[in-house]
């Protein structure tokens, strides 16, 4: 077993400072993540921390790469003007503060420990937290500013500094490939309710899905820094102020389309059921919430955006809701080889809300696409 106090100490803020305790922190399903507490100065709660994860590297085989990004990204945002915590970001109304990289002792910024796995440290951010769904309005409001900000911060970072750390991410040819291999896979029993309703609803859609990257081969999209992974629960709230401090989870930083992320975003905070819902009747796409986090994300990205990059605002959230269903009926074909789970038929269900919640995106297209026009009118 890992002792996790070890890989801690190797780290700068552990040097000569015992560790009160380092406890699981979030549930990601890629990497193990900790909170490392180290002893304070003896006064009651008195102590510093900092957040420890051991990347996967079935799923990230170049963890070094993912490193250099977040270089190449901090350095950018910290040379511009409006770096985070500059009053020009923000109009010094609130914090804004991104995780920072924690060197080693020996001055590298990660550990590998005796098995070769690989870790890293990031700063804590304190007196804010993440939420695993939307809880109100300002909320949802607040994830669109999350967004748009960070995109905005990284917006004219120049894609060929960053590493694709994950080639084919978000490239639905690649997961249609990955899910035509694994519908041939050892599955105890194929000929379900579910499972047929999951290939049919694949199949209906595997000409269509590829909307964006077409749009990005043909020159209408460019691909630009992007965060990758930019659900609900990456998303920090000031604990007193209940406004947005961070966006955080920066190992998919890569380029991409912007589309990517804000499709993301909204298919993952417009889900009140969440992405573990147990009841598919109840999965729905609420507009509403779509509005609002767009009131929140549009005005933030106007000085980049193209007339193209709105105009497939719509598609962004249906690919989003297609592709995260597909990533998890796949891992369930193929044996759940990538996220992790905790029941047997976790990613099946998974995959199949995430259907559910593109069936409700489509019914609502009319009502999205004038929602959307309006509030680019209004900016």
């Amino acid at each position: 077993m890992t002792d996790i106090a070890a890989i801690a100490a190797q780290f700068e803020p552990a040097s000569g400072v015992p560790i009160e305790r380092a406890v699981p922190l979030g549930s990601g399903n890629i990497n193990d993540t900790y909170l490392v507490h180290l002893k304070g100065d003896g006064r009651p709660g008195s102590f510093r921390a900092f957040v420890l994860q051991r990347i996967n590297q079935k799923v990230f085989p170049h963890p070094e790469l993912i490193m250099a990004n977040l270089r190449a990204m901090m350095e950018h945002i910290a040379a511009k003007a409006g770096a985070p915590g500059d009053a020009d970001v923000l109009g010094g109304t609130r914090r804004w503060e991104l995780p920072g990289v924690v060197p080693a002792e020996d001055g590298r910024d990660y550990v590998i420990d005796d098995q070769g796995d690989f870790w890293r440290a990031i700063t804590f951010i304190e007196g804010a937290r993440t939420y695993p769904k939307i809880n109100d309005a300002r909320h949802a409001a607040e994830a669109g500013f999350a967004l748009g900000t960070f995109q905005r911060q990284i917006s004219d970072l120049d894609v060929q500094k960053l590493h694709d750390t994950l080639p084919g991410f978000h490239i639905i040819p690649h997961y249609l490939r990955l899910y035509d291999a694994g519908a041939g896979s050892p599955v105890p029993n194929m000929d379900t309710p579910e499972i047929r309703y999951g290939m049919a609803f694949v199949a209906q859609r595997r000409d269509w899905a590829p909307v964006l990257q077409d749009a990005c081969a043909a020159g209408r999209l460019r691909e630009r820094p992007i965060h990758g992974d930019p659900k609900i629960d990456n998303i920090m709230i000031d604990d007193t102020s209940g406004l947005a401090v961070s966006i955080i989870d920066l190992d998919t930083v890569k380029p991409g389309l912007v589309q990517y992320d804000i499709g993301d975003c909204l298919r993952s905070c417009c889900n009140l059921q969440g992405e573990d819902a147990q009841d598919l009747d109840h999965v729905s796409f609420e507009l509403d919430l779509c509005e609002t986090i767009l009131k929140g994300y549009l005005p933030e990205v106007k000085e980049f955006y193209s007339d193209e990059d709105y105009a497939q605002l719509y598609n962004s959230v249906r690919v989003l809701a297609f592709e995260m269903g597909l990533r998890f009926f796949t891992d369930y074909l193929r044996g759940d080889v990538y996220f992790k789970t905790r029941y047997p038929e976790h990613n099946l269900m998974r995959g199949l809300v995430q259907f559910r919640l593109a069936e409700s995106i489509e019914a609502q297209e009319t009502q999205i696409s004038r929602m959307v026009r309006g509030l680019i009118q209004a900016l």
